[in-house]
């Protein structure tokens, strides 16, 4: 761990590097609340040990100044006339703990172990929080993609239902998910139900919800995928896979805004846009009697159909960059270069699983490859029939 003592009592600042540094802390001092704002910019800091009494600047308006500055590392104050009173108005201000001279030793180790567990809670949550809740980028600048696109930004604002097409893998769940982010709908849920991993005799439970004992597994009451949405955005993937009776149940809720929870004769309105996506032909489907002709032409108010990437292959190169960049990122790795000879190699491919099958290639050429990717690791890793020797 860098920690970054700052304290104006050369004593109090070697006594706490001797016991830090033989904790195995590397420890960085500063004699002043001055010094210590001018190194901490192009300093790897994880916690700061802060006086409060110093000349000039004193540490309160350091570690108000810090605060302002977004340093992550939590700090931790030191006072030899400390009061309950002083102790509040640091943490008011943001510091994470306050210590009393004398200092002791297992206080401090304790403060240490703390507020390291705290740092990785908050740099973990953060990671969380942004795979969770971050749209991935639209890349591409062929045709069809600018196309779609600017359907986006016509179609979003609006409350059409859409009916999204494309083959497995080219990403109908992404312009699903900026449909609604460029909607007034943002701020309220997006719910997603893929109809073919859910089994036809709970499809209807599922989206609609059930009462307690409605059915043998009916422990409690459940909120359907429709209530669960209610005023946001309900994306039924794979749309074409859903029963034919739970087909009819979703046309009336389109045509009255009402659900009806298994097991109840109670009606419950909601307010929910619908986008659907499906890598089947529905009117074929309709030929065959496995789709409701009616409910196909509720949910395509408009059609936006999602190209393969082989019709697609200019957007190789950005799409290639953008997927190593982002797997440097969750790998933390340095960033790492793909030659165009590469690119060119890739271009060659059948990309029968589209875009989702690319992101898995370039995982694989950033794990096996060296620093620069080049058209041998393309040559070598990227076919499909690729195995370890």
């Amino acid at each position: 761990m860098n920690i970054l003592v700052v304290d104006d009592e050369r004593s109090i600042r070697n006594t706490l590097k001797e016991i830090l540094e033989y904790e195995g802390h590397t420890v960085k001092l500063a004699e002043s609340g001055t010094e210590a704002l001018e190194v901490l910019p192009n300093t790897p800091c994880d916690l700061i040990f802060c006086d409060i009494k110093m000349p000039g600047m004193d540490g309160i308006e350091v570690l108000e100044k810090i605060v302002a500055m977004n340093v992550e590392a939590p700090v931790v104050m030191i006072s030899g006339h400390g009061t309950i009173d002083t102790a509040v108005e640091c943490i008011k201000k943001g510091a994470y703990d306050f210590i009393e001279k004398p200092l002791d030793l297992n206080r401090i180790l304790i403060t240490i172990r703390n507020a390291t567990d705290k740092s990785s809670l908050i740099k973990e949550t953060k990671i969380l929080k942004k795979k969770v809740s971050k749209t991935s980028e639209m890349v591409g600048d062929s045709p069809a993609i600018i196309r779609i696109r600017e359907m986006i930004e016509r179609v979003a604002p609006t409350e059409a239902r859409v009916l999204i097409t494309g083959s497995n893998g080219t990403g109908k769940e992404l312009v699903a998910r900026w449909l609604h982010e460029k909607s007034p709908r943002a701020n309220m849920p997006f719910i997603e139900v893929n109809c073919a991993a859910i089994p036809g005799e709970l499809i209807e439970s599922e989206l609609f919800g059930h009462e307690k004992g409605s059915f043998t597994s009916a422990i409690k009451q459940h909120k359907g995928k429709f209530e669960q949405a209610d005023g946001g955005t309900l994306f039924l993937d794979e749309v074409g896979d859903m029963s034919l009776a739970a087909q009819a149940k979703v046309l009336r809720v389109l045509q009255e805004h009402r659900i009806t929870r298994v097991g109840s004769d109670k009606d419950i309105t909601v307010r929910v846009r619908v986008l659907a996506a499906t890598n089947k032909d529905l009117l074929g489907e309709i030929e065959r009697g496995n789709f409701r002709e009616d409910l196909y032409h509720r949910l395509s108010v408009i059609l936006i159909h999602v190209p393969p990437l082989a019709e697609r292959l200019e957007d190789i190169s950005l799409l290639s960059t953008y997927f190593l960049d982002q797997l440097c990122d969750e790998y933390g790795m340095g960033r790492r270069q793909i030659t165009p000879d590469a690119v060119e190699e890739l271009k060659k491919h059948e990309w029968r699983g589209n875009i989702r099958e690319l992101r898995n290639v370039m995982e694989r050429l950033l794990i096996l490859s060296g620093k620069e990717i080049g058209k041998e690791d393309v040559l070598t890793y990227a076919n499909p029939s690729y195995r370890s020797t």
